[in-house]
């Protein structure tokens, strides 16, 4: 009998039931504080450490290859761990549960934040956290930096284009808004073709999806637009969906104000859950309730589609040398691409006050290497103090 591949070792492991699932990943939505490296944690906590429903190794190859995926990876390795045990169902319930907790969260907030007459402390709040998400996208992309590194290759020229690559995204960010994921995708199609040359296999031809978009009406069509290239055309995650966000509900649209969008930054890192659902406050601003729950079903809907139709080929994604040589464009236009965030994100800082916030933000994220929770509620609490005092904390 053929041995089993090591993507599916696991196979004849007892698995826990739809219930189980369901109630294990809400706790794990309602709990999920600190964005993906928290997420990974609790995962494999759960599904490795305590329950042995998954192996280590698999668990391991499930992270790599999220990691190559377009989107929110920690998503969707939630995602992949109830596919991995209930397949199709348990994939949707996993997800869901997951997600649902921190989207109502953001939701709720996001709304008392964007209401005409919200309260001076709610206010106050807002405007405090948001005063160190640029500290906090700098301290995401420090963290990626060093890893990606090393995973390129010894080569000079491979690490002379890594730095290119870091380049080009920080500078897209900065001047094509919506339109950096073509910055991303272009970084990873020129490695792939140096890749394929390398070993012989150029083609004659190179068929890239662009995306179009087409005729909309009012306002759903271009906020479900909105919605797709942050879920679908994204690679990195995390704060790389803010520029794209940002182009299209400040300067395009005009849904939101630049301190306002920053605020809802902020409460994606504070509500638990994947940075993503940042997205559903856009939605909000754009189209009340019914544009929140379009935007994020739009956004996270991509994430659904990778695990349960490409789950079974996971393994054989992540050994891919075409992927791998993808992701070594397009990983370091991503990175550089959240060091551009940061500076567009100071674009968003409303009240003179803010800024020593800021500057404790990167003293104790950057210097002193503290958790990026405790800086958040530490600035909000500030916030509230600073509106209490009489300070300005309108948007």
């Amino acid at each position: 009998m053929a041995s089993q591949s090591p993507a599916f070792e696991t196979e004849d492991r007892p698995s826990p039931s739809l219930w189980i699932v369901a109630r294990s990943w809400l706790r794990l939505g309602l709990t999920g504080f600190g964005g993906p490296p928290a997420h990974v944690i609790l995962l494999r906590r759960l599904t490795v450490e305590r329950n042995s429903w998954i192996s280590s190794e698999e668990f391991e190859h499930a992270v790599a290859t999220t990691n190559l995926l377009p989107g929110p990876a920690s998503t969707q390795l939630a995602i992949y761990c109830g596919w991995r045990l209930r397949r199709t169902l348990g994939a949707l319930v996993a997800g869901f549960c997951f997600i649902a907790p921190g989207l109502a969260a953001i939701i709720a907030l996001g709304a008392a934040i964007l209401a005409s007459g919200a309260p001076t402390w709610l206010e106050g709040a807002a405007l405090g956290a948001s005063a160190v998400v640029p500290a906090v996208a700098v301290r995401a992309g420090l963290d990626l930096l060093v890893p990606s590194f090393k995973r390129s290759k010894g080569l000079f020229g491979a690490r002379a284009r890594w730095g290119l690559w870091i380049a080009a995204g920080a500078l897209a960010t900065l001047t094509l808004g919506p339109a950096l994921v073509l910055a991303l995708l272009g970084c990873g199609l020129i490695e792939l073709l140096l890749e394929r040359r390398r070993r012989g296999q150029l083609p004659t031809t190179l068929t890239a999806f662009v995306p179009v978009l087409g005729a909309s009406m009012a306002t759903l069509g271009p906020l479900a637009w909105t919605a797709l290239k942050v879920g679908a055309l994204s690679f990195g995650g995390g704060f790389v969906i803010v520029p794209l966000m940002q182009a299209d509900a400040v300067h395009r649209h005009h849904w939101m104000t630049n301190a306002q969008f920053l605020a809802a930054v902020a409460l994606g890192q504070l509500t638990p859950g994947p940075v993503v659902q940042t997205v559903a406050v856009v939605g909000y601003a754009a189209a009340g309730l019914t544009g929140a729950l379009l935007a994020a079903a739009i956004a996270f809907a991509p994430s659904f589609l990778f695990i349960i139709a490409g789950g079974p080929f996971f393994e054989r994604l992540r050994a891919s040398p075409d992927a791998q040589a993808f992701l070594a464009g397009a990983g370091p236009a991503a990175i550089g691409a959240i060091f551009g965030t940061a500076i567009l994100l100071l674009g968003g800082i409303a009240h003179l006050w803010q800024l020593p916030l800021l500057a404790l933000g990167c003293l104790w994220l950057l210097a002193l290497r503290g958790g990026t929770v405790m800086a958040l509620l530490a600035a909000a609490a500030a916030g509230v103090l600073a509106g209490a005092a009489g300070l300005s904390v309108g948007f």
